[in-house]
């Protein structure tokens, strides 16, 4: 797994790319209460606002870490956004991109270096 900044995780899966965000940014967020994701077949550029999270305490907004093609949305968060305080790092992913560049994911953090990151 990759790590942003802004505290998503990047998980590669095959020619895709698989985003969520992490525990800590679900922790930090509270009970999620709202999540309004993009469509598939929707094309990004990077840092472009593309998901928008609703919590007890603030409205967030994710960024696509890559461009690409958003190819297959996680419908389960529309019905279930507490799904995000359950499994952040596994069932609560947002959506899958198929990058039209794979350089970027090189300038993300490892494991090592997000825990230090948040530290």
């Amino acid at each position: 797994m990759k790590y942003t900044e802004e505290h998503e995780w990047l998980l590669e899966e095959g020619d895709l790319i698989v985003v969520g965000i992490t525990e800590h940014a679900a922790e930090q967020l509270g009970d999620v209460v709202f999540v309004e994701l993009p469509e598939a077949g929707t094309e990004v550029t990077k840092d472009e606002e593309i998901v928008v999270i609703e919590s007890v305490k603030a409205a967030s907004d994710i960024l696509a870490p890559l461009d690409g093609e958003i190819v297959e949305v996680n419908g389960t968060l529309t019905d279930k956004p507490g799904l995000v305080n359950e499994d952040a790092e596994g069932g609560a992913w947002f959506f899958k991109i198929k990058p039209s560049d794979l350089s970027p994911m090189d300038d993300y953090m490892d494991e090592a270096a997000y825990k230090d990151f948040i530290a």
